[in-house]
């Protein structure tokens, strides 16, 4: 089968890969119809995550049809189409039944701190990702989610990671009716954020980031403010100076390890590596929001440390909330607001790429060619 390959960093390509297959009884394997380039994907292509190997397949978001299954799957069958979570779930573990499927307790041997994601470096579990023709799937009575009929696959496709993490962004986030919310990243999930900030009730949402392209966007698909960091001086006092020198009610960090805007943290966190990397989102939000406020982080950071003012979070009394997303929880609601033309995840997508020029996708939504805000795979 065709399949995106890791060669180290920068650099990925298409090439033959053998078929997976079922390796115990609950797996599933799918035929791959969608899948993404997502924005954390590109920590991975950049060398930015530890124990990122030669030969993985990146993609923890996909969509397909079900070709074979386990003899213990019972709730699939062939021929069914599927979203896939970007989780690996067990749905039996302590966490689990408590509906944090992004932190299973089962799925992942490679670490105690993260629960398992399709194609995500040895630390998310070591699995194969979707980037590819055909993918295996464990655990296949609990993950994949049958795709309602008559829904779009390129809305399917972003339900498996991009609105349910910009979701549960805006969730976390303890929006309350008539707060001022801010987002920091205008990628794909900063942008759904942004969108669901007002389902919460929001008054006022702010999102920042240094691309107009970007910002351009932002503005029309989630109906937000929209400044760029490079134009306004320092963030955080531009956003207190209008809201009144309170700060923001809650502040979301969509960004993650490959911030930019500081030079320090640039070059401890991006260059060197001396940190999990660059925090200058976190050290934004931290300082940016309102006494007694909420952060809220899905930005993703690698293990495993980063250097952030922990003394003002103390002393400004914030709660943080933080967790990569729990699909399964959030699939019920989404698929109901999608449905219901609520939320409108096709809009996100600005480029179909065939899987065999995926080396070209990479390049290009790295480089933030071309006015390219979401990726789709086509294999």
């Amino acid at each position: 089968m065709l399949a995106m390959d890791y060669r180290g960093p920068k650099r990925v390509r298409a090439v033959q890969k053998p078929m997976p297959e079922i390796k115990h009884p609950q797996d599933a394997i799918v035929r791959v119809l969608r899948t993404c380039i997502c924005g954390s994907d590109l920590h991975l292509y950049n060398g930015n995550v530890p124990d990122t190997r030669v030969g993985t397949t990146f993609g923890h978001e996909f969509v397909g049809e079900v070709v074979e299954i386990g003899s213990e799957v019972t709730k699939l069958k062939t021929g069914d189409r599927v979203l896939v979570p970007f989780n690996i779930a067990c749905g039996e573990c302590h966490f689990c039944r408590q509906g944090m499927y992004g932190n299973c307790h089962e799925s992942n041997t490679e670490a105690t701190a993260v629960g398992a994601i399709f194609g995500y470096s040895h630390t998310a579990g070591g699995y194969d990702g979707g980037q590819a023709e055909y993918a295996r799937v464990p655990y296949a009575n609990v993950g994949p989610t049958i795709i309602p009929e008559g829904m779009d696959l390129d809305d399917a496709v972003l339900l498996t990671d991009v609105v349910p993490t910009g979701y549960q962004a805006a969730e976390m986030a303890g929006i309350q009716t008539g707060d001022t919310v801010v987002v920091f990243g205008a990628g794909p999930v900063g942008i759904m954020a942004a969108r669901c900030a007002w389902l919460f009730g929001a008054g006022r949402v702010i999102i920042i980031d240094k691309e107009e392209y970007r910002l351009d966007f932002a503005r029309n698909y989630s109906y937000c403010e929209a400044y760029n960091f490079e134009e306004i001086g320092d963030p955080v006092v531009f956003i207190k100076k209008i809201t009144d020198w309170i700060g923001a009610d809650c502040v979301i960090d969509a960004v993650g390890a490959e911030a930019a805007g500081n030079a320090m943290q640039t070059i401890t966190g991006r260059k060197l590596l001396l940190q999990a990397g660059s925090a200058t989102a976190v050290h934004w939000a931290i300082n940016s929001v309102k006494k007694g406020g909420v952060v809220s982080i899905v930005g993703v950071y690698g293990p495993t440390d980063n250097l952030i003012p922990i003394g003002n979070v103390l002393n400004k009394g914030l709660t943080i909330r933080a967790n990569q997303a729990s699909v399964k929880r959030l699939l019920p609601r989404l698929i109901q607001h999608v449905q219901n033309g609520t939320l409108n995840p096709k809009g996100l997508i600005t480029h179909r790429i065939p899987l065999a020029e995926v080396a070209d996708g990479y390049r290009m939504f790295s480089a933030k060619l071309d006015n390219c805000i979401k990726p789709v795979l086509i294999p």
